[in-house]
């Protein structure tokens, strides 16, 4: 007995709806990939030297300048300026965030990528902000001291307790006394503690500004040749004496309830958590050493007995996610 004709149609529908259902059930490959626009500068002469690495400046834009018009980022400090004809002695790249508030950790990545396409000085790389910029500055500094020469955030401001980071770096802030967007208490409060154990920490207030402290700041050459002036300082070069390495090594401690070994290798301190785990840390001090990394914190200190051998390691500061207060 043949099958009706609706029953063929209707075995050929369900089998099609199969057929469509377990093609919405593959998989398919795909890809993130992170992509920061900028607008670059080069120096003249940096394309007929091919040997010469040139200083760069990293320049972080404020809110008003946020999104995916680049042409934007050109409305103030250097890229306005050299919109304008003016010329610099050095490098510029001005990247644009695509959301409020700066991502530290892509821009360091933004500059390696960068340095590993151009000839980049990678003891004179600087770093300035304005507004929520600025916030970058300090943030970017703070997190990643090891990159950077020099820093001029303005206008802006951070996490006080954090600035510790900073003691070997060399900071020039500014700020209008009568911002009524960003207070000028939010750059008092990070170059307060500052400037107590940082000698090269520089602090500019315009008594009559408000919250444009930017564009006399950018305008002035003087900051521009103290940039350059300056150099990356070299935390492994920071010696400090062998018998202390050796009153630290071998230390057994616990950290809250993460026990801690201590070692020496090649004249570093090792902090190992782990078998896979081990974290170098690079010294302030004779007893106190900072370690990037946001599952234990940021700076440690070792804590003598009468003895003078090692009783306890104290995290100073831990480093927190970024937050500041919103900038219209």
């Amino acid at each position: 007995m043949k099958a009706p004709a609706y029953s063929k149609y209707l075995f050929f529908l369900i089998t099609l709806i199969s057929l469509t259902s377990l093609s919405y059930a593959q998989q398919t490959a795909e890809q993130y990939v992170e992509r920061t626009n900028y607008l670059l500068y080069l120096p003249e002469g940096y394309a007929k030297d091919t040997i010469t690495r040139w200083p760069l400046l990293i320049f972080l834009h404020g809110a008003g300048e946020t999104g995916s018009d680049l042409e934007k980022v050109k409305l103030h400090g250097p890229p306005r300026r050299i919109a304008d004809g003016h010329q610099y002695p050095f490098i510029v790249i001005s990247p644009q965030s695509a959301q409020y508030g700066w991502n530290s950790e892509l821009l360091i990545k933004v500059l390696k990528n960068f340095m590993e396409k151009y000839r980049v000085d990678e003891d004179r790389v600087y770093l300035t902000g304005l507004s929520m910029g600025g916030y970058g500055t300090w943030n970017t500094a703070i997190t990643y001291p090891e990159y950077f020469a020099a820093i001029i955030p303005i206008c802006g401001g951070g996490y006080p307790e954090r600035v510790k980071r900073l003691k070997n770096m060399p900071v020039w802030c500014f700020h209008g006394a009568k911002d009524n967007v960003v207070p000028i208490s939010q750059s008092e409060q990070m170059m307060t503690p500052l400037q107590a154990i940082n000698p090269n920490a520089k602090f500019t207030i315009y008594p009559k500004a408000f919250h444009n402290s930017w564009t006399e700041t950018y305008n002035n050459q003087e900051i521009y040749d103290w940039l350059l002036s300056h150099k990356r300082f070299k935390y492994e070069e920071i010696h400090i004496d062998k018998k202390l390495l050796n009153k630290y090594a071998g230390s057994y401690l616990f950290h809250g309830n993460q026990p801690i070994q201590i070692s020496v290798e090649d004249n570093r301190l090792k902090m190992q958590l782990n078998e896979r785990t081990t974290y170098e840390l690079k010294p302030f001090s004779a007893s106190e050493f900072f370690v990037r990394t946001e599952a234990i914190g940021e700076v440690f200190k070792f804590v003598l007995d009468e003895h003078g051998k090692v009783s306890q390691l104290i995290q100073e500061t831990r480093q927190s996610d970024y937050v500041h207060p919103k900038i219209d």
